[in-house]
């Protein structure tokens, strides 16, 4: 899977050629991280309105390359940089490529200056909420109020000039819109929440773009939904559920399959024919608390918990290697399922596999080419003992998401944040024991549940928390003794495979360190991780 575009090498564009195949599409947008901290916002954004975006790097990135893979537009996000004294790295030949061209902050500064315009350092910076008032009729603010809200974050202006016709300007910044022929700009950040109409912006830039097939087109979810009703029609059906987007789409697939013939009449009352099998054991409290909450009360599918913590806990003893720990706990997953299956005597099994996990498992590749195994996902190449139903295996993330929004997956299911297959065997250094499961679940407990209450959740990709090796010398009362060194981390990203880390608030780190050495007894010690990817990777193991 293409990760970051960074050259135009046949392998690159043979990848873009690929993944335009599976979302069928012809369009994408080709987005410049410039190192904000909202660029996953941005692809979030897109994908919500259907669009295919790749992430390209500034850095190495050249007009060639860009010609060559011939996106239908470009987005330049915000960043820390500042083009007045610390231009960041970007091929300003790319801007004279006609290529229709949205610069976000940042963005806009680095392609005004470009273009003649005068960025300075403002005097009265703009950070936090502001009004913007739009002039004229540019086709970037059709249908937009001629005063809303938008949020700014940004020190450098934008003189006024000949060169730059301004569309909207805000207190502190003249020039807050402005375009240039096929340069259009904003000064805000029009992929968060508080900017009011940041979507209809995208919505339009995308028009002017040209873009007129949208992932996956309607009949896509409906063509998936048409050809598993052919197969599990009358039939009982399976589902490994995990919360997660990917198996909560295709919960919502196979709702809409089995349509009004969800339920069996028997003696004893209905008889469902959807199962949803949640394993407990090495998850996070918040996981099975979003299963119950969204559909344990439903009244299409029936939900069970199993409880596999003794047969995990079993195979784990001893293993210390991530790769054999993945191995170990893809033994009981596949054992649990199997059991339920005979239970419940299921014609099929259903699981949320993605051709990512097809992919960076070995498996899936459309070519002849091979493939190598990045990593052992725990749902792939099980082989089960009834046909296997994975509606989202020819899916990536963002297109299995955006099937999701056409079926009613309710939004907090689609963007939660990824959480690995192996649960938290990856998030436990070494041994896996039940002491040290208990004390990872309450952690991250407290973590996410801090996060939520900071409405700082959704403005970072993923968090979490890491039981590490090594033990601190506490002193909790009068007594002393050693405690687990707890890591916790949480990054800015837009697709994973790149990554920095996020900048939290001190006072919020401080209240969470404080509620997990007060209330989980086995943690002596709270770090917080300031490692990117690369060096680092996200999760530790």
């Amino acid at each position: 899977m293409l990760s970051v575009f960074k050259k135009a090498t046949p392998a690159a564009i043979q990848e873009i050629q690929e993944e335009l195949r599976v979302r069928k599409t012809k369009h994408f947008i080709l987005l410049f991280s410039m190192g904000s901290q909202f660029d996953h916002l941005i692809v979030q954004q897109l994908a919500k309105l259907g669009i295919f975006c790749i992430v390209a790097d500034p850095a190495s990135v050249k007009a060639a390359d860009v010609k060559k893979a011939a996106p239908s537009g470009i987005i330049l996000s915000g960043g820390p940089a500042s083009v007045f004294n610390e231009p960041p790295p970007f091929d300003g030949k790319i801007f004279d490529l006609g290529i229709p061209t949205l610069g976000v902050c940042l963005g806009f500064q680095v392609w005004a200056k470009h273009v003649g315009a005068k960025v300075t350092p403002q005097a009265k910076r703009e950070f936090g909420v502001h009004t913007l008032r739009t002039v004229g009729k540019d086709p970037l603010f059709a249908g937009i109020a001629k005063k809303t809200q938008v949020l700014e974050s940004h020190g450098d202006a934008i003189e006024r000039s000949k060169i730059i016709e301004v569309l909207g300007s805000t207190d502190n910044a003249p020039v807050a819109a402005g375009r240039h022929k096929h340069l259009w700009g904003v000064q805000f950040h029009p992929e968060v929440t508080d900017t009011l109409e940041g979507t209809k912006m995208y919505e339009n830039f995308l028009n002017i773009c040209g873009i007129t097939d949208r992932f996956p087109a309607h009949n896509v979810a409906q063509a998936k939904v048409a050809e598993l009703n052919k197969k599990v029609a009358g039939k009982k059906v399976l589902i490994a559920l995990s919360g997660g987007s990917d198996s909560s789409v295709v919960a919502h697939l196979l709702k809409e399959a089995l349509g009004p013939f969800r339920t069996r009449r028997v003696l004893n009352g209905p008889n469902r024919l959807l199962r949803g099998i949640y394993i407990r054991g090495i998850d996070r409290p918040d996981d099975e608390a979003f299963v119950r909450n969204y559909f344990g009360k439903q009244n299409w599918l029936e939900v069970q918990v199993v409880d596999a913590t003794r047969d995990f806990l079993k195979v784990l003893k001893g293993k210390m290697g991530m790769r054999e720990k993945r191995m170990a706990m893809r033994g009981v997953y596949k054992a649990v399922l199997e059991r339920e299956i005979k239970k419940f005597k299921a014609d099929f099994i259903a699981q949320g596999t993605l051709y990512t996990d097809l992919r960076e498992s070995g498996h899936g590749h459309a070519t002849g080419a091979r493939v190598a195994e990045i990593k052992v996902h725990h749902n792939t190449n099980l082989g089960f003992s009834i046909p296997e139903l994975a509606p989202l295996e020819t899916e990536v993330k963002d297109s299995a998401r955006s099937i999701g929004r056409d079926i009613g997956v309710p939004e907090d299911l689609l963007v939660r944040h990824p959480f690995p297959g192996p649960g938290l065997v990856v998030r436990i250094e070494g041994e896996i024991t039940a002491e040290k499961l208990k004390t990872a679940r309450a952690c991250d407990g407290i973590y996410i549940e801090e996060l939520r209450k900071a409405d700082l959740y959704k403005t970072v990709w993923q968090a979490g928390a890491t039981l590490t090796h090594s033990m601190h010398t506490e002193s909790k009362g009068d007594g002393a003794g050693l405690g687990h060194v707890l890591a916790l981390w949480a990054v800015w990203s837009v697709n994973g495979f790149t990554a920095r880390f996020a900048q939290l608030p001190y006072e919020f780190l401080d209240k969470v360190s404080r509620r997990i050495t007060n209330e989980v007894r086995e943690v002596g010690a709270v770090v917080y991780r300031i490692s990117d990817k690369p060096p680092a990777t996200i999760e530790f193991g």
